[in-house]
């Protein structure tokens, strides 16, 4: 590898080598020679003068670019769908007169970036399911584990760890509606011609809309698709990429915000990503854990929520039928969208493969926060023995008070229950708060909702999609 000239880190050290093929060249220039070989065969079959022959020349060399002709070819010309035109047709000279015959450069430009959108939908939707697999295991083994639930980031009332998971995995499954609708959405540009009115057919097709239409259709049967835009100038409307790309904009949200949870709770030692036998946490600090997994999640996320600011003014600054200034930015932003997607894919499937989790330290932050949000359980257990429920509530706000101002200001241990046993007016012992202080008896229907969701929501998607289970990821650095 060079190490004289920029390179991507998508390349080296985030995307996977499926994805990077997705967007690479060779599999750009193949799919050209696939809608070139559909058009021929479409406009054989609707009775203009190709031959078999011809067609079978084309396919004979579907897969051998000669790259070093097209190179060559585009210094001289200055056009890249041409000079691919001119280096298949030295191939195939047999063909070479019906290569491309009646088509703009759109034509295998735009039905190509969408083909490959959709290929590369495909792989982040198995990607994402593996991730719905991994994270809905995880949610089913800790749905009765108590835990604290926060509101403003301050202790709120109790959950339970797969219950929390439960809510990340929810946001990723809204993620794989968005991604799965936005792909079977999905339509080729078709043979439109130079400004869409498809005037080329008609001169070739002698005015035939039904010969014309029905090159359409097999083209786009041929390439796998049920449908064609119904209308376009020469490209494809380009809120088509800005759809796309917020949909991977959504899953880059979802990600984010997870991966922000867990990087909270390693702070509080409740939970953290996976730690490597060898790896080095910091250069001056050996003691340390960085979550890195989830941080550089929450980097990729980042630039990829930012980037459809991309099409979004491509799609807002394109003059009447088309202009040539999405170009650049289109196979930049599009391109990088889908291998960042891919990228936070890895990572988490990654990292959901190996949570880990400390009961006891979930156990003891609960415990210490219990007492607090247990106090109309305990001022009830008190009114049971005769206690005046008016006067007890305002003993308990004074003591919880107390406690709590030990806790902030003194740095000490939370005193509430003994301030409690201690006040006669409850009537309480030890004995008795320690059976209201029980966590399981706090978390609601925390264990059945991770249930319910489970069965109704993620397995039916799971079963549709048995090849994506089970998926691991080694991360390159």
């Amino acid at each position: 590898m060079s190490h004289d000239k920029y390179i991507s880190p998508f390349e080296t050290r985030y995307a996977s080598p499926e994805m990077q093929y997705i967007f690479s060249e060779d599999n750009k220039f193949r799919t050209w020679r696939r809608l070139w070989i559909a058009l021929a065969k479409a406009e054989k079959a609707n009775g203009l003068n190709i031959t078999d022959e011809q067609i079978a020349e084309l396919e004979a060399h579907k897969d051998d670019i000669n790259y070093e002709d097209a190179i060559r070819r585009e210094k001289e010309c200055r056009h890249d769908v041409m000079s691919h035109v001119y280096a298949y047709g030295l191939q195939c000279p047999n063909a070479k007169g019906i290569i491309h015959l009646g088509a703009t450069s759109c034509y295998v430009g735009d039905n190509t970036d969408v083909l490959v959108m959709k290929e590369g939908l495909e792989l982040v939707q198995k990607k994402l399911v593996g991730v719905l697999a991994l994270l809905a295991k995880f949610a089913d083994e800790y749905k009765d584990m108590p835990a604290l639930a926060y509101t403003h980031l301050q202790p709120a009332q109790l959950t339970t760890v797969g219950k929390r998971a439960s809510l990340w995995l929810n946001e990723l499954y809204m993620d794989y509606e968005e991604i799965t609708s936005r792909m079977n959405a999905l339509a080729l540009l078709g043979s439109k011609g130079t400004t869409g009115t498809q005037a080329s057919f008609v001169e070739l097709f002698e005015g035939d809309s039904v010969r014309i239409k029905a090159v359409e259709a097999s083209i786009a049967a041929e390439l796998g698709f049920d449908k064609v835009v119904p209308v376009s100038g020469q490209t494809y409307s380009r809120k088509v990429d800005f759809q796309v790309l917020s949909a991977l904009s959504g899953l880059a949200q979802s990600a984010m915000k997870m991966c922000t949870d867990i990087r909270i709770l390693a702070n509080f030692k409740e939970m953290e990503e996976p730690f490597e036998k060898n790896q080095i946490g910091s250069s001056a600090m050996p003691y340390k854990r960085n979550p890195m997994r989830c941080e550089r999640v929450c980097a990729l996320a980042r630039y990829l929520m930012v980037d459809i600011l991309n099409p979004a003014f491509t799609a807002g600054t394109q003059w009447f039928e088309r202009t040539l200034d999405d170009s650049a930015n289109k196979r930049i932003a599009v391109a990088e969208a889908f291998l960042a997607a891919d990228s936070i894919l890895n990572i988490l499937l990654n990292v959901c493969d190996g949570l880990v989790v400390y009961p006891k330290v979930i156990r003891s932050r609960v415990m210490a926060e219990l007492p607090f949000m247990a106090a109309e359980n305990i001022m009830m257990s008190a009114v049971k023995k005769g206690g005046d429920r008016q006067e007890l509530h305002e003993k308990l706000r004074q003591h919880s008070i107390a406690a709590a101002a030990q806790v902030k200001e003194e740095g000490k241990p939370n005193d509430l229950i003994d301030r409690v046993v201690n006040d006669a007016s409850f009537g309480l012992t030890h004995a008795d708060i320690d059976g209201v202080l029980v966590p399981e008896h706090f978390t609601g229907r925390s264990a059945q909702q991770v249930e319910e969701f489970l069965a109704e929501v993620i397995r039916p998607v799971l079963a549709a999609h048995p090849e994506a289970a089970g998926q691991h990821a080694e991360l390159n650095v």
